[in-house]
């Protein structure tokens, strides 16, 4: 293993190589990954896999027949590649190196039932660059912005298909807009508070392709039911739950 890489084990026993100067796996990955509703055979595309922890957090859980992981960065494809290998997962996730803005269903064989996407959240020019391209690629939107995930995702779902996303609070108007100009109507909508008394850190939203307007917001998810607790990792009750299941069926 490369002195660039260190591996670690998370969550449904899953063994992941993580790149140390690329993004580590966080709780937005996982809740996107709970919140995804799935089917035995059904087929599912994520957006920016990274290392592929949302189709290995899938699969394990068998959620999907086929998960096809699009990355852009060729060591990150490759290491999709290898995180499925080591875990059994090969036949299920295929690794896809491609660009997001250029990706089409013939590419994949076909469209596909859903999408999950965890983009990058930063505009091109906020925030501090990062000194690895790496991290800044995963966090910036350098190969692409929220409306090329949205408008990918229209291209490669089936009408009626499901897009699952995890986005800042701070730009949920830019995701809605991106959504809507792509016909990807947003049907649930949670917000995801470390407390009760925190402002909420992400929110999760699933939309459907070509769907009527109509949204439901979800009661908020408090990931602690208090700041000490905050500081001591203890989960809430729902939190517990869903990272017990990778599920969101307790919660809905």
């Amino acid at each position: 293993m490369s002195e660039l890489e260190k591996t670690i084990k998370i969550n449904e026993d899953l063994t992941l190589v993580q790149r140390v100067n690329g993004l580590t796996f966080g709780t937005d990955a996982y809740l996107l990954a709970a919140m995804t509703k799935g089917g035995s055979r059904l087929t599912c595309a994520d957006l920016g896999s990274g290392t592929g922890i949302i189709p290995l957090l899938c699969a394990a859980k068998g959620k999907f027949k086929k998960i096809y992981a699009v990355e852009i960065q060729k060591e990150f494809a490759a290491l999709i590649e290898r995180n499925a290998d080591i875990n059994g997962l090969s036949d299920v996730i295929l690794s896809v190196c491609s660009d997001v803005r250029a990706l089409n269903a013939t590419a994949l064989g076909g469209e596909v039932d859903v999408v999950t996407a965890n983009p990058p959240y930063m505009k091109l020019y906020s925030g501090k660059r990062n000194l690895h391209d790496e991290k800044f690629i995963a966090r910036h939107e350098v190969c692409g912005g929220i409306e090329d995930f949205c408008a990918c995702a229209y291209r490669i779902l089936k009408n009626g298909g499901k897009l699952y996303t995890v986005w800042r609070p701070d730009r949920l108007c830019d995701l809605i807009d991106s959504l809507r100009k792509n016909k990807l109507e947003p049907k649930k909508i949670i917000f995801v508070h470390a407390t009760p008394v925190s402002q909420p850190s992400m929110v999760l939203v699933q939309s459907t392709k070509c769907a009527s307007s109509g949204s439901v917001v979800s009661r908020p998810l408090f990931l602690h039911d208090s700041p000490d607790d905050a500081q001591k990792s203890l989960l809430s009750g729902d939190a517990e739950r869903i990272y017990e299941s990778c599920s969101f069926d307790s919660f809905d």
